[in-house]
């Protein structure tokens, strides 16, 4: 009887080991943009943030919604991608499974990989949702001023 780490396994060759590299190349791309979005993120967040705190309005804080939901959505449209190739990664990486060499088609794994799914991840939601849920206090801040006024 042999153990599943004994079993014979195909040779990896230097091909797939440079196909591994390529898909990890835009993996690590995809994953330092996503970094960067987070950042240009709080940047335009804080901006707002800070005038409303001077200046609160239900206008301006409505406004800052904006950028927060496309935000949002272009750091999804990313963390979907990683999550596309990082699919491949796996197919790539075991032996029989049909990926042609150095493709980098990730078609195959749109099913798997839902965009809905990707919008709600908790590591997205927790982080867009929190400066959002600001962002609604804060028009709700002007709101009521507004009506007191």
């Amino acid at each position: 009887m042999t153990s599943p780490a004994s079993a014979p396994t195909a040779a990896v060759t230097p091909e797939v080991i440079k196909h591994l590299e390529f898909i990890q190349a835009i993996i690590s791309r995809l994953s330092n943009g996503s970094f960067l979005i987070k950042g240009w993120t709080l940047t335009v967040a804080g901006v707002f943030f800070g005038v409303l705190v001077g200046r609160p309005g239900w206008p301006l804080a409505s406004a800052g919604l904006i950028p927060i939901v496309g935000f949002w959505l272009l750091d999804s449209f990313f963390l979907r991608q990683e999550r596309l190739f990082r699919r491949l990664y796996d197919d790539v990486r075991r032996p029989g499974t049909g990926v042609e060499l150095f493709s980098m088609n990730v078609q195959p794994y749109h099913s798997a990989v839902p965009w809905f799914e990707v919008v709600r991840s908790y590591t997205v939601v927790n982080f867009y949702g929190m400066l959002a849920l600001i962002d609604v206090v804060f028009i709700g801040w002007g709101v009521v001023r507004a009506l007191t006024s």
